[in-house]
């Protein structure tokens, strides 16, 4: 076997890449399993605001909050996107503590594949525990009357929550290695996590908004995750040449939502690879 041979770094399309990665997302469950408490709050407390929102909006008139027969039905998809982007956008945690205590330093001596097997660790984890949060939410609601989208229209919610994951997973990882320690990060996500939640259509529709809101509710990502499960929810025989919601600067099919929401989370990704590519160096 020649020099350069022996030398040679496995690619990502290696059974070495696969083996490291499948390694560093058992370690990131190994650690869930010996604090198995994040994993109870995160299904518990979207379960919680599911139930309290629902009574708390309970005897509203029907019909007050669109084709919704009742505000639980209404609420539902907007708990599911919120749950996904709240976990995703908390990704870059577990690897910031691996800065901060050194051991993300002991994979960067590592021989490893590819280092994009770190991020992608994180990136599986988050995307797992998402969907797990998101079987919790859509159980309950059946019970609670929400009913369930047909087959179809689980794999648009379903598709729906990847493609915002995966695009706030970006941001996250990116967040992690361009600010100084989680105390920065946990503030950022503290600033975002709430303001984008009310600048949606999570809690009530567009035409309760005053006109300024109403355009940044319909600019929000959020909203464009939601519109197209909360459509899915009421309507069986749905297409995606549908209108799931008509914004101040014009009407938005479903099929048009979830190519934007597509494109930005490309873009998210694309955006933080120079970031990932100087840190990883």
């Amino acid at each position: 076997m020649s020099t350069a041979a022996a030398t040679a770094v496995p690619s990502i399309f290696s059974g070495e890449f696969v083996q490291e990665t499948l390694a560093l997302t058992r370690r990131l469950f190994i650690q869930l399993q010996r604090r198995p408490s994040t994993l109870v709050a995160g299904v518990v407390q979207p379960l919680i605001w599911l139930v309290l929102f629902g009574a708390l909006f309970q005897n509203v008139p029907q019909g007050l909050f669109g084709e919704s027969t009742s505000y639980g039905q209404f609420l539902c998809a907007g708990i599911i996107v919120f749950t996904a982007f709240s976990g995703a956008l908390n990704a870059g945690l577990p690897v910031m503590f691996d800065r901060e205590f050194g051991f993300l330093n002991r994979l960067l001596v590592a021989p490893l594949a590819s280092r994009f097997s770190i991020v992608l660790a994180s990136a599986l984890f988050i995307t797992t525990l998402s969907l797990i949060q998101v079987g919790a939410i859509a159980s309950l609601g059946a019970l609670l009357g929400t009913g369930l989208p047909n087959l179809a229209g689980i794999g648009v919610v379903l598709a729906t929550v990847l493609i915002l994951v995966f695009g706030v997973t970006a941001l996250s990882l990116g967040l992690t290695f361009a600010l100084p320690g989680h105390i920065e990060l946990l503030a950022v996500i503290f600033v975002i996590n709430l303001p984008l939640l009310f600048a949606s259509t999570a809690l009530v529709p567009l035409s309760f908004m005053p006109r300024w809101l109403q355009w940044i509710a319909s600019l929000n990502p959020l909203s464009l995750a939601i519109e197209p499960i909360r459509y899915v929810y009421l309507h069986p025989d749905w297409r995606l040449s549908d209108v799931v919601m008509v914004a101040p600067w014009g009407s938005l099919s479903l099929g048009a939502a979830l190519l934007i929401l597509l494109t930005v989370a490309l873009g998210m990704s694309l955006l933080i690879q120079p970031l990932l590519r100087r840190r990883l160096a």
